[in-house]
């Protein structure tokens, strides 16, 4: 049984890009959203935007108000900020204060434990780059959850309310979960944007460079989906094929030092991979190695 009276008032303290998002998935899911406070007028009107006039549940207020109002309060702050706003805030017994930070620990709402407020974490592993966008692709992402024991259930029900998967996070791994998530998310970017810098070597757009390569992408993400990471791999290391990695090296090393560094490092990842898949001998495997090291 819940400890939580109700979970049906959600007020949100940040009304940026994350705070869109779920609020916009809470609401289509029967929720109300009851309460929003924002230091930021464009946010708070792009907030405001996503509910029908005239519905009467949502109120734009002070943060504290947007506590006196609601049955579980998200903090949407930046992460440094997540600490000082909860302290500043009067919280009440009952009441749930859930953060949306993947690498903070919920220490950061000590304050409102104090006062007898239930705490958690709820960090979706999705970028929130467009609020719309993450919305469309938020169904199936999985939500890293820690919380009071009072308060797990609630919010295992509450992701699984916006059609995600629930994970129950163990105390003091929260950095090491959340630096997880840049793999595939701001990294893999990065390396999107190292392939496309070679496109435009040669004349293609940046435009030109994401259409080719998003198929392949794609590809890669359901050989992985599979088969696993190993067998799910292809490429010239896989193969053990060492001229094309040379000829790779060459054309990198006349293009850019840095680019050429960095795929020496990502290919030297891949050997053990390609040991693990078979198709790699561990004498091919040295050769490799000892050419990614000069």
């Amino acid at each position: 049984m819940s400890a939580v009276a109700s979970l049906s008032r959600i007020g949100f303290i940040g009304a940026g890009r994350v705070a869109q998002t779920l609020a916009s998935a809470f609401a289509r899911s029967n929720y109300q959203v009851v309460a929003v406070s924002s230091r930021s007028q464009a946010n708070l009107a792009g907030f405001c935007a996503r509910f029908p006039a005239g519905r009467g549940e949502l109120a734009a207020g002070s943060p504290q108000e947007v506590v006196d109002r609601s049955s579980i309060v998200f903090l949407t702050v930046s992460d440094d900020a997540i600490a000082p706003v909860c302290a500043s805030l009067k919280w009440r017994a009952g009441v749930a204060a859930v953060h949306c930070s993947g690498a903070t620990e919920i220490a950061a709402l000590q304050s409102a434990r104090e006062a007898g407020a239930f705490v958690g974490a709820f960090h979706p592993m999705q970028m929130f780059a467009n609020p719309d966008v993450a919305l469309a692709s938020l169904p199936g992402c999985t939500v890293g959850i820690e919380s009071d024991e009072e308060l797990r259930d609630d919010l295992h029900d509450l992701a699984r309310a916006i059609h995600c998967v629930p994970f129950s996070l163990p105390p003091g791994v929260r950095p090491l979960y959340h630096a997880s998530a840049y793999y595939v998310g701001p990294f893999l970017v990065a390396l999107l944007s190292e392939g496309s810098k070679l496109w435009k070597r040669f004349g293609a757009t940046e435009r030109q460079a994401m259409k080719a390569m998003m198929p392949l992408l794609h590809g890669t993400l359901a050989a992985v989906m599979d088969d696993g990471l190993a067998r799910g791999m292809g490429g010239c290391v896989a193969r053990g094929d060492i001229g094309t990695i040379r000829k790779h090296l060459d054309a990198l090393e006349n293009f850019d030092l840095p680019a050429a560094s960095l795929y020496r490092e990502l290919a030297a990842r891949n050997v053990p991979l390609a040991l693990e898949r078979g198709t790699l001998s561990p004498a091919s495997a040295k050769k490799i190695q000892e050419l990614l090291q000069h």
